[in-house]
């Protein structure tokens, strides 16, 4: 099925202490709830060892919305505030990829 009329945000996180893993993933869960976001999805690096496959993240986040607009919205609202005050901290590096269809 070819998704149209859709704003992907995709972010990869890089954590600067593997240990933090599972407290990282509660926070990215905070997301899920705010309203702008039409589907979430959040996981780890799948066992897939290919050469054009990058495994070197700790953290995918992957958010669907309906236009820009939305995902202009999601960026400000006081929860995702509190994602990055609070969560982003402990990464090391942050990778952010948005696309829009053609």
């Amino acid at each position: 099925m070819l998704i149209k009329n859709t704003f992907v945000h995709h972010v990869h996180f890089w954590l600067k202490d593997k240990a933090d893993l599972q407290k990282f993933i509660e926070g990215v869960n905070i997301l899920a709830p705010i309203s702008h976001v039409r589907d979430i999805h959040i996981g780890v690096p799948a066992d897939t060892h290919r050469s054009v496959v990058d495994r070197s993240y700790d953290v995918s986040l992957l958010i669907f919305f309906d236009n820009q607009a939305e995902h202009d919205a999601y960026q400000v609202d006081p929860v995702h505030d509190v994602f990055v005050a609070k969560y982003v901290p402990l990464c090391a590096k942050v990778v952010v990829m948005d696309a829009v269809d053609i």
